[in-house]
């Protein structure tokens, strides 16, 4: 755009590059991080049911009790959440870079702590790892407004889309990789102390070298992070930040230069033009007229869609044994148990979860983000509805049916909503409130994560299959209610930020138009 400032353009136009592959690595670090924890603490929590919750006289395995669960699980999950409206917050105000290190020294500092949770008694184990637990959760929160935007103000606009979804995508590589690990670990363990089924001996199945298992395993976690944490301080801060909101054009075009090894005129001289564009504050009408519909859009889309992505592992206790990855409680040992769980996860991830986040980052800039998301949500639906309807039929006469539709529900979330809601909040805000706008989005998430984790689970917790059943079809109805409400945002592919969102001083047509408009040299420009 010949309006456009030079610094903008060149980070617009520029070829992807070896640094454009080493931000998406340093960026994903903290969604690996955030993968292999929630991941993880799945198996790892059985082993704190057996290590620290036996009851002799119960004549069953030790099970952490449903309140001690859920609050091991949610409270992470109401730390992300804060951690995401503190952060994105900060992002707008103070900058990105400024407050991206903290995010990642609160991941290593508590992933290590988690593992070395203290006390001789197991509330005082419980509530030492819930502790870490909530400020690693707050770390985790920051990264997703700061990596999003990070990534979005980096990228050029043909593979912006590609290269902010890859940064969410190491996700899927800590899910997979979490499982190998916990495998590997739980392997060698077996290996080295070899225990009777519980069964056999209800005491001496529960290893008490089995402690140090689920602390390496959690600690672990804080390594990809701190390997990554020299290179994250090294990142300049972004050209858009310096250069809009900073105010700063001679210092974003030396950082974005150096970056991009050209040299970038200064263009002081057209700040004026975007600062007066992006002078408006978040609970302005002006906001609200330019990006009000864009905000519902990406927050409900995100809640509805975490209610129903949180709540698919309630069918994991029949598919498991079906697929003969796990055997009941009884009949293995404490670290033979947690083996298994990880190998079943694994597969999953390896499958159904991992394939779906980079189909995204492939097909992305071809397809747009609206229509995949559209196609993801519709495609969940069908898959949960047709599991509702026919759960007794799958459960017992055909399981590998039941296991495929169980992995395509995983595929269509990540090759769909679980990746557009993180990139399209990164593309349709204007620079001074992007970070902020992405940060309650994620937030929104959040707070159906926890719906989804313990509402509905909550409800299912007999396990009865006419409760799994009536689960199922209210999560097919709220990712329908999803398909509906990702008309509130628009297709971003193609164009730049300034674009899009109107800082460039052009009209903003991001916001609900009905007809495709065209562009002043007649090029297609897809609205909704």
């Amino acid at each position: 755009m010949s309006n456009n400032l030079a610094v903008l353009h060149a980070l617009d136009t520029a070829k992807t590059q070896w640094y454009h592959v080493t931000a998406i690595v340093i960026a994903g670090m903290g969604f690996f991080t955030d993968a292999y924890d929630l991941f993880c603490i799945s198996t790892v929590s059985k082993l704190l049911g057996r290590l620290y919750y036996y009851d002799p006289t119960k004549g069953h395995p030790g099970k952490l009790p449903n309140q001690v669960n859920n609050l091991v699980i949610g409270v992470a999950l109401v730390g992300t959440l804060t951690g995401q409206l503190v952060f994105g917050w900060l992002g707008d105000k103070l900058g990105r870079k400024k407050v991206y290190g903290i995010t990642l020294i609160l991941m290593v500092i508590c992933a290590i702590c988690s593992g070395l949770s203290f006390g001789s008694t197991a509330k005082s184990v419980i509530g030492t790892l819930c502790f870490f637990r909530f400020w690693l959760g707050f770390g985790i929160g920051g990264d997703y407004p700061l990596s999003a935007t990070i990534m979005s103000e980096y990228a050029n606009k043909k593979t912006r889309g590609a290269f902010i979804a890859a940064v969410f995508a190491m996700q899927g590589v800590g899910i997979v990789f979490a499982g190998l690990v916990s495998m590997t670990l739980s392997s060698i363990f077996l290996s080295k102390f070899p225990a009777p089924y519980f069964k056999e001996d209800e005491v001496f199945s529960t290893q008490p070298e089995a402690d140090y298992l689920w602390r390496i395993v959690l600690m672990l976690g804080a390594l990809p992070a701190l390997l990554t944490y020299y290179w994250r301080m090294k990142m300049p801060e972004t050209g858009r930040y310096t250069a809009l909101i900073e105010g700063n054009a001679k210092q974003a075009a030396i950082d974005m230069g150096r970056v991009l090894d050209i040299e970038i005129q200064a263009d002081s001289d057209k700040l004026s033009q975007f600062k007066s564009s992006n002078d408006y504050s978040l609970l302005s009408k002006e906001f609200f007229q330019r990006h009000g519909f864009h905000l519902i859009g990406t927050t409900t889309t995100w809640f509805l869609l975490d209610i129903a992505f949180y709540s698919q592992n309630l069918t994991q206790k029949d598919i498991f044994p079906a697929m003969g990855l796990t055997h009941k409680a009884n009949l293995v040992n404490a670290v033979r148990e947690m083996f298994e769980t990880s190998r079943a996860m694994f597969v999953v991830a390896l499958l159904g979860t991992f394939p779906g986040y980079w189909f995204t980052v492939f097909f992305i800039e071809k397809i747009g983000r609206f229509r995949i998301q559209l196609i993801g949500f519709f495609m969940m639906s069908v898959f949960m509805l047709i599991i509702g309807v026919n759960y007794h039929y799958l459960k017992n006469k055909n399981k590998y049916l039941f296991a495929a539709l169980y992995a395509l529900t995983f595929f269509f979330a990540n090759f769909g909503p679980n990746s557009t809601t993180f990139v399209l909040p990164a593309e349709l805000f204007p620079t001074r409130l992007r970070s902020t706008c992405h940060a309650i989005s994620a937030a929104s998430g959040k707070a159906g994560a926890m719906i989804g984790a313990f509402v509905v689970q909550s409800y299912t917790l007999g396990g009865t299959e006419k409760e799994i059943q009536k689960a199922m079809l209210v999560l097919a109805f709220t990712n329908m209610l999803g398909f509906c409400f990702t008309f509130l945002v628009t297709e971003t592919k193609g164009r730049s930020l300034e674009e899009i969102s109107g800082e460039d001083g052009g009209q903003n047509e991001t916001q609900m138009t009905s007809e495709p408009q065209m562009t002043q040299q007649g090029s297609h420009r897809e609205t909704i």
